[in-house]
């Protein structure tokens, strides 16, 4: 007979029977029996997951443990990365997929746009758009040479695309910003890309509270100083010229001023994460297997195209005419080629068969786009988009492409928060230091500085599927509901500066009116399109 004692705790009552094993161990040990059955109540008082509950089956399966950031990432960190390298050299999927992001979220580079707080700095419209349109001059002077680049090779535009390629491929990637003249450019501030790998322990230290993968912290966490590597780990001329390998040291930030001397790209999803992790980390193993199989689906397609005969004969002799055991002379097999409509004769006892791989193979396509799906999903890319393909519907088509972007978007944000406005603020900080620009304040406050920083970061459109239908929601967004701007729809539109732009309009509409060619256009109706999905 059991006997059930009812126990609340927390405002949550449970029955817990005292079995015959309880009073057995309660005989012999009552010590051991009361630790026993308290167990059972704090069991019993568990949460109400069912996956947390140890007794189900399926959660029986696996070693499932809680870790911290860097405990989780770090020790697999180095080879996520040559994984993820390798997949990016050699896999068409890694490779379409990293591409897109970078030709989506940066595309051919996100430009800044000045945006000062007029009514903070006290000025007019006409002084602020002045002032908005030197700083613009100035930082286009700065960033679309080559002279930005430490290594003199890439303007900022391109610079970006690198930075976020590293940073998707290797999961995070490093910044420096020295200070040094170079004829031809009178702003001293560069950016020098420094590879994930570079990035780590001196001598190989082992990690600890204060020092992480190269990265030195404070007692609060944040980063004082970068461990840089002067080569490569993986530079095969140190290790033939058996050079040591060294490190320098990089302060994070300037001790006067605060402002940053390095900056640390990654995508940071949890609390104390040290570094990044590659963007493909979680379908790695995906993509590698599913190449595996596309390869060996390919080689199987190859085989089939190709006729290869077996001749059976009684000696077992792979020669034409060593069908006896007693044949001295081979066949002579000149002429018996295979080709179109030909007919040979063997000799006798001999036959010959063919292999049939049976290729290709029609359950192919739907299980590589079951796959592809979940590597979609898994990497924020809707199924269309990933593979470049729109056959489905319009509907579908748009559907994918705002899902995207909504990605896009987010990532864009990302790039603009931790490289672009950066590199922004530093540039125009050394203007106003210079006399390139005056900014009244500017050093005083910090409130101040931030108004003259103000920024809006423009990239390439998303495109459009109808443009009919795109230019009439922005006709009924601008005139008849008011709920946005030239700025922005010419934005979305081609990613361009209406302010810019709108000069050369009025040149070109005068122009036509001048030459008598002008004529108002009449408005066009948009036609209604049936969705193929109807």
């Amino acid at each position: 007979m059991k006997l059930a004692k009812e126990i609340t705790v927390a405002g949550k009552t449970v029955a817990v029977p005292v079995t015959l094993a309880d009073r057995v161990v309660n005989y012999f040990d009552p010590s051991a029996g009361a630790q026993r059955y308290k167990s059972r109540v704090q069991m019993a008082l568990s949460g109400g997951y069912q996956a947390a509950d140890k007794s189900r089956r399926a959660n029986q399966k696996g070693r499932v443990r809680e870790l911290d950031a860097d405990s989780a990432i770090l020790p697999d960190l180095q080879t996520l990365r040559e994984e993820s390298q390798h997949a990016l050299r050699n896999s068409p999927l890694a490779v379409g997929a990293i591409k897109t992001n970078v030709t989506k979220v940066v595309g051919t580079g996100l430009k800044a746009k000045s945006q000062i707080d007029r009514e903070l700095l006290q000025l007019t419209d006409e002084q602020a758009d002045a002032w908005e349109l030197a700083a613009e001059r100035e930082f286009k002077l700065a960033t679309e040479s080559r002279e930005i680049d430490a290594e003199r090779q890439l303007n900022f535009a391109l610079l970006q695309a690198l930075a976020f390629l590293k940073v998707l491929e290797d999961g995070d990637v490093f910044v420096n910003l020295p200070r040094f003249a170079r004829p031809g450019s009178p702003y001293k501030l560069k950016l020098q890309l420094i590879e994930a790998a570079r990035v780590c322990n001196p001598d190989g230290k082992a990690n600890t509270d204060r020092l992480a993968a190269g990265v030195e912290k404070d007692p609060t966490g944040a980063p004082i100083r970068y461990h840089v590597a002067t080569h490569h780990p993986g530079s095969v001329r140190r290790i033939l010229n058996r050079e040591p390998r060294q490190w320098m040291t990089i302060d994070a930030f300037g001790k006067n001023t605060g402002a940053p001397l390095i900056l640390h790209l990654m995508d940071k999803t949890r609390p104390g994460q040290t570094r990044g992790v590659p963007y493909l980390a979680p379908v790695v193993e995906l993509i590698k297997q599913l190449g595996r199989y596309t390869d060996a689906e390919v080689m199987a397609a190859v085989v089939s195209g190709m006729v290869t005969a077996f001749v059976h004969n009684e000696s077992g002799d792979p020669t034409i005419g060593s069908n006896t055991a007693d044949a001295v002379e081979p066949y002579n097999t000149e002429g018996m080629e295979l080709g179109a409509g030909t007919v040979i004769g063997l000799e006798p006892n001999t036959r010959v068969d063919f292999v049939n791989p049976g290729r290709p193979n029609t359950a192919f396509d739907p299980f590589v786009q079951a796959i592809l799906r979940q590597v979609g999903v898994a990497l924020e890319l809707p199924f269309e988009i990933l593979i470049k393909h729109f056959t489905s519907s319009y509907s579908a088509a748009r559907a994918a492409l705002l899902e995207a972007w909504a990605y896009f978007r987010r990532r864009r944000a990302w790039l603009v928060s931790n490289l672009c406005q950066p590199v922004y603020e530093q540039i125009i900080t050394e203007a106003v230091a210079t006399g390139r620009l005056q900014a009244p304040g500017f050093f005083a406050d910090p409130l101040i500085r931030k108004a003259w920083l103000g920024t809006l970061w423009i990239g390439d459109a998303p495109g459009q599927i109808d443009p009919l239908k795109e230019a009439n929601a922005a006709d009924k967004r601008l005139n008849v509901l008011k709920i946005t701007t030239h700025d922005e729809e010419c934005a979305a539109y081609d990613g361009s500066d209406w302010e810019q732009k709108w000069p050369r309009i009025l040149a070109n509409h005068k122009a036509l009116q001048e030459s008598g060619m002008y004529a108002p256009a009449e408005p066009v109706e948009a036609e209604e399109q049936e969705d193929d999905d109807q």
